[in-house]
């Protein structure tokens, strides 16, 4: 009996959550292992379908490196990254575009219909206007280049609030359109956080395999709950944070200050996080929240 009274009273400490973001828009991010874990990923997935059962209007972008990393193998393709982004070159971008749309969006869609959700692809070059990549190397200077890898510039997010305001769950892969029409790939946590800003986003979650930002990244213990954007910049300058945490949090900052009211860094592979983070007192990641 005291089991189902726990439950219980987990549903009444979730009710006001529940209330709290009925209707409210949530971008939500899924990468790492997590797309390789097929129960991790169905957890996820059922999550999703739960809380767009109870009100919430929920956009899924997905990733899917490691599906792209089999895909260029079978066609004979090396991977290459730079500072943590694939470099895609002529060949490497078909086959991106068939990974992520034929078999990772697919399958994401699929899952989600089993749980009851009504989920419809929103491939990314259908919404996302993006600028050629480059950079520089801080070491010696010289200049970075990706190949067809953009960053979104400007995002048509009419056809997503169409598809949230009807209850449907928009899947959307991280790819875009250059101003000449050449297709590119994009990172995925600045697919999410252009998404994010451009609906104005109660919250943006990031799921990957990693229980959020860690002052020791060899001690689980060193978890930070709650960042405000403006210690970003002082934790990059102890070292703190670098790798692929950089980029990651870069995108959580421009979302913040673009309006979009939280954002979350979750481990998908503990068991209902998601949930545990948006309807509990106590959440399970980092929180990252606006400078007071």
């Amino acid at each position: 009996m005291q089991a189902y009274i726990d439950k219980a009273a987990i549903l009444i400490e979730a009710l006001p959550y529940i209330q709290s973001f009925r209707g409210a828009t949530v971008v939500v991010k899924v990468g790492g292992s997590v797309m390789e874990e097929p129960a991790a990923l169905e957890r996820l997935l059922g999550d999703i379908a739960f809380m767009s059962t109870v009100g919430m209007k929920v956009a899924l972008v997905h990733g899917g490196g490691k599906a792209i990393s089999r895909g260029m193998e079978r066609s004979g393709i090396a991977p290459q990254f730079i500072q943590g982004l694939r470099v895609t070159c002529a060949r490497t971008i078909g086959v991106v575009e068939s990974v992520l749309k034929q078999e990772v969006n697919a399958e994401v869609i699929r899952l989600l219909r089993g749980h009851g959700a009504n989920a419809r692809p929103l491939h990314g070059d259908w919404i996302f206007t993006v600028t050629r990549k480059t950079g520089r190397d801080p070491a010696t200077g010289a200049t970075l280049d990706w190949g067809f890898v953009g960053e979104p510039t400007a995002v048509d997010a009419r056809t997503a609030e169409e598809m949230l305001g009807a209850g449907v769950i928009p899947v959307i892969t991280p790819l875009g359109v250059g101003a000449d029409g050449q297709l590119h790939n994009v990172n995925a946590d600045s697919a999410a956080a252009a998404l994010a800003k451009a609906l104005r986003a109660r919250k943006l979650a990031f799921i990957s395999d990693v229980p959020g930002l860690l002052r020791d990244i060899n001690d689980p213990g060193s978890l930070v709950s709650s960042l405000a954007v403006g210690q970003i910049d002082v934790l990059r300058r102890d070292g703190i944070i670098g790798g692929g945490m950089l980029p990651k949090l870069d995108s959580c900052a421009e979302a913040i200050r673009a309006g979009v009211g939280k954002v979350h860094l979750i481990d998908g592979r503990m068991p209902h996080s998601l949930l545990l983070e948006m309807f509990t007192k106590k959440g399970v990641g980092t929180e990252i929240i606006a400078d007071e």
